[in-house]
């Protein structure tokens, strides 16, 4: 069976460093993430965590490439649930390519397990998260994710 693949594209009228810094700042991630900050050295091996205000971790993984402002890669294993932490990383890859004043950003998130909790969860939840972003570097407010439970990754 092959493995399914999850991949967003938007285009954010932001320069590829502010892109960048909102991809991997704590407080920035916190902005558009519904409160929560994602954690790392952004150093190939180094951790990387999604925390949420009280402390828990929602997902987490492995720097696997950070090639500032253009690539961004990590391996992505959620914690919410017994049958998300059953199965293990996917992986999570940003490119940033710039065309004139705005920025070509492409999400793609791959190598899920077959009939996957992750991705059911992640397919629903990408879209508003760099909804979000591009919502916040472009006019300076984030998308509100009031009453959604795991934030925007919650299907409803």
């Amino acid at each position: 069976m092959d493995r399914p693949a999850f991949v967003y594209v938007t285009y954010i009228a932001a320069a590829p460093e502010q892109i960048w810094r909102a991809l991997t700042e704590p407080e920035f991630t916190e902005r558009y993430w519904g409160g929560r900050r994602i954690r790392s050295e952004w150093k190939v091996g180094s951790p990387v965590q999604h925390v949420r205000e009280e402390g828990g971790i929602d997902w987490e993984g492995e720097v696997l490439e950070a090639d500032a402002p253009r690539r961004l890669s990590y391996t992505f294993h959620m914690r919410i649930s017994d049958a998300h932490e059953a199965e293990g990383p996917s992986r999570v890859t940003f490119e940033l390519d710039p065309m004139g004043s705005v920025v070509k950003l492409t999400l793609t998130h791959e190598d899920f397990a077959p009939a996957s909790s992750t991705f059911e969860t992640t397919r629903h939840g990408w879209p508003a998260i760099l909804s979000s972003l591009k919502s916040l570097l472009e006019t300076g407010a984030a998308l509100p994710f009031p009453g959604l439970g795991f934030g925007p990754f919650r299907k409803g």
